[in-house]
This record gives structure tokens, sequence and C-alpha cells, in this order.
């Protein structure tokens, strides 16, 4: 036991300053505030979307693309001069209708059978 001048250092005395510690962490901390998010029953919505026919999620795989139709590389008699970048990630519901193409194309092999290489 190693002892100092104002009291002895123990086990016991480490053990209940540091549960002490670990209860007065807790009362400090706080729950961060999330920001106001005006599209989320929107993204909640489309995140529900139940696919439970064949024709809707047929019409979903073909309207929704799988890639981003946006990018494209500007030439100039055969020369690169430019490049346009992949804007899709600026839509805010992006990943929402990426998870819908998905399900539907989940739904047409699961419960339909279909190849979906047409869908590619």
């Amino acid at each position: 036991m190693i002892c100092t001048d104002k009291q002895p250092n123990t086990l016991e005395s480490i053990a209940l300053a540091s549960a002490e510690s670990v209860q007065a962490a807790k009362v400090v901390r706080s729950p961060k505030k999330q920001p106001f998010d005006l599209l989320r029953p929107l993204r909640q919505w489309l995140d529900g979307i139940e696919i439970s026919d064949r024709q809707m999620a047929e019409r979903l795989a073909k309207a929704i693309p799988a890639q981003c139709p946006f990018e494209r590389d500007i030439k100039l008699f055969g020369h690169k001069v430019g490049h346009i970048p992949p804007l899709c990630k600026l839509n805010p519901f992006y990943d929402q209708l990426v998870g819908l193409r998905f399900r539907a194309l989940c739904y047409l092999v699961d419960q339909c059978g279909v190849d979906i290489q047409s869908y590619i």
C-alpha cells in the first residue's frame, strides 16, 4: 500500500473515485440536437413504399436509372476537353430512390423469378 500525506491510496478508494468520475461524466453529457429536416417525411415515405406488384416493380426499375445519367466527358475532335461530374449525389432523395430501385429488382427476382439483366 502506498501512503501519501493526505490519505492512503487503496484499491477501494481508487475504485470509488473512478465510479464517481463516471457518474459525473454521465451527468455532464447532453444529447446532441439534430437539425430540423424538412424533407424527412418524404424520405420516410419513399423508404416505406412496399413493392407488391410485378408491373409496379418493372416500372420503377425502368424509371430509376442504374447510373447517374448526367456524367459526361466533353470531347472535341476526339480529345477530352472537359468532364461533367455525376450530379446525382446532389439530389436529396438519391439514396431513397436507389433503395427503391433495389427493392423493385429484388422483388422481380425473388417473387417473380424474372431475369433482371435487361434492367442493368
